[in-house]
């Protein structure tokens, strides 16, 4: 049930590999209390079965609301639907590439072409590598537009302890974008490396 008292947070998730980051950009928004608006790809569902175990309804659990990809009229497609802004994770070189045009196909890229034109953060979890000119030149078109492109790298300072770890850390990193603080982040020089002298 959605609730107008609540921030919310509009997560996509693509059918890039790295289906993971997505599932645990929907878990820390449960954690910190967000209410997530999930939007899955076709293409995230094949993914989904590749990479977990989990079913779709399973994964829709996980969200608050939960809207069809193909409905164009949900409330995340309109810019007077409040929100702190949208991640997509992971982000495919299709969705960016909508993106970036401004063709939008599916509410995915729908939802995330209303946050950038609302001037509100849009994060992309983009996995793709190596990457052509083509590819980076839609990242600086749409660095230039206000997105955000943050591809999940392993943050080695932080020690992580396996896999886990490095995909909280990316997706925690990412939530730092939009203002929310998710314990499981370590922060250089609170929780690892040198801390700050007192002055």
């Amino acid at each position: 049930m959605a609730s107008a008292e609540r921030p919310r947070l509009v997560v996509g998730v693509s059918g890039a590999s790295g289906i993971v980051y997505g599932l645990r950009a929907l878990d820390a928004c449960r954690e910190l209390g967000v209410e997530s608006h999930l939007v899955l790809s076709k293409a995230a569902a094949l993914t989904l079965a590749q990479e977990s175990q989990l079913s779709v309804a399973e994964v829709n659990a996980k969200a608050d609301v939960v809207h069809k990809v193909s409905d164009i009229g949900a409330a995340i497609a309109s810019g007077s639907f409040r929100t702190l802004g949208m991640i997509v994770a992971p982000c495919s070189v299709r969705t960016m590439s909508e993106v970036a045009t401004g063709v939008t196909s599916t509410l995915l890229s729908r939802a995330a072409d209303v946050t950038l034109k609302e001037r509100r953060p849009l994060v992309l979890m983009v996995r793709e590598s190596p990457l052509h000119l083509g590819h980076l030149r839609t990242m600086v078109r749409l660095a230039e537009m206000g997105a955000v492109i943050a591809p999940p790298m392993p943050a080695f300072y932080a020690r992580p302890a396996g896999l886990e770890a490095m995909v909280d850390q990316s997706v925690g990193r990412a939530l730092d974008l939009f203002g929310l603080s998710w314990t499981p982040v370590k922060r250089w020089g609170e929780d690892v490396g040198p801390l700050q002298a007192e002055a």
